[in-house]
């Protein structure tokens, strides 16, 4: 039995849910998302919650039970609170500054790097260092952090390039004589 897919959907704070089919249509503050089901679960909105259900005792049903309900359950954060990453850009000369629909990241290369901003998320550079991604999903605010993440990995011996805030980079020592 899944410990997760047990426990209803809370809908708080001015969020409302429609379910058709196997779609659920969950809109609040922030926006509207939505999360279609696979057909090995129930979703029903009772009250105040959303509650899903497994279809059968089958292997798959009881693992998308739980994967089902922590979708939804993404999808109300993402209209409530949304989601954010922190990056920080670390070396000499290194710095990210927005231009319109542009983030620009001068990072040590010939050229400066210019990187186009989804419509679905909100970047921001409050220090030449720092860089916010926000947005109501989850999955494509982690997905444009990765993608500028991309362009220059942490080294491990100067600890250069742009980290998420929270990532310990493992140093090692250089060369010695």
């Amino acid at each position: 039995m899944s410990r997760i897919g047990k426990k209803p959907v809370d809908l708080l704070g001015g969020v409302t849910a429609a379910v058709s089919g196997q779609t659920v249509d969950v809109t609040g503050p922030k926006g509207t998302r939505s999360f279609t089901a696979s057909d090995d679960v129930i979703i029903a909105v009772e009250g105040n919650a959303v509650t899903i259900k497994p279809c059968g005792s089958s292997k798959r049903a009881r693992q998308q039970w739980g994967m089902s309900r922590t979708q939804v359950a993404n999808c109300v954060i993402g209209v409530t609170e949304g989601f954010r990453k922190e990056l920080e850009i670390n070396g000499v000369g290194y710095r990210a500054q927005l231009q319109g629909g542009v983030l620009k990241l001068q990072l040590g290369l010939s050229h400066d790097v210019t990187f186009e901003i989804p419509s679905d998320v909100t970047v921001t550079a409050p220090k030449p260092t720092e860089i916010l991604v926000e947005g109501i999903d989850q999955q494509r605010v982690g997905q444009v952090a990765a993608n500028i993440r991309e362009w220059r990995k942490p080294e491990p011996y100067k600890g250069k390039g742009i980290r998420y805030k929270d990532e310990y980079i493992f140093r090692k020592e250089g060369k010695k004589k």
